[in-house]
């Protein structure tokens, strides 16, 4: 039988990678094994860091903030805590930039954050929350006593049972909180 060659596959393939390791240091960029085991190493350590930057980006945003804070006498912590009370929904990234950009509105909200802080827990527009949750987990009870647990995660089993207050249901597996709840 005549020998088949393996045509320009191999060689195409092999240009890919060294254009790939293009720039690296050394035989990583001339010879094929090296250049190839680099180039692999280095999507890993890519797909990695893409990770890794999300990080990066929220500590930087928070450090930002805290130095915003600090100076209008309030901790980040704090200054978070009177934004949810409050109820502004804005994120780490905005407040950041206001911090840096705009020092005058970031005060503002440095002081709708400490006026909500004072006054305490949710502001008044939230009286009638209450009752209307009582509403809902009535009617959530009716639909849980209703539903199928067997079709149910894990993690939604557990939440009944807290809301049922049954003793160790962290402890107990599927089929114990099952019988539980039955």
């Amino acid at each position: 039988m005549t020998r088949v060659k393996g045509g320009s596959l191999p060689k195409t393939r092999r240009k890919k990678v060294l254009k790939e390791a293009k720039g690296y240091f050394g035989s990583k960029n001339r010879l094929f094994k090296t250049a190839h085991e680099q180039v692999l190493n280095s999507r890993a350590y890519a797909y990695r860091d893409r990770r890794q930057n999300k990080r990066n980006f929220r500590k930087l945003w928070i450090t930002r903030i805290n130095a915003g804070c600090r100076d209008n006498d309030i901790s980040y912590s704090k200054f978070i805590n009177g934004l949810n009370i409050a109820e502004i929904e804005i994120n780490r990234k905005m407040l950041s930039e206001l911090a840096i950009d705009d020092p005058a509105s970031f005060t503002k909200l440095v002081n709708v954050a400490k006026e909500a802080l004072k006054n305490g827990k949710k502001v008044a527009k939230n009286t009638e929350k209450p009752v209307k949750e009582e509403a809902k987990t009535t009617s959530k009870e009716t639909k849980e006593s209703k539903q199928d647990y067997s079709k149910m995660t894990l993690a939604e089993l557990k939440e009944v049972a807290k809301t049922k207050g049954i003793k160790g249901y962290s402890t107990m597996k599927k089929d114990e909180l099952l019988v539980a709840l039955k």
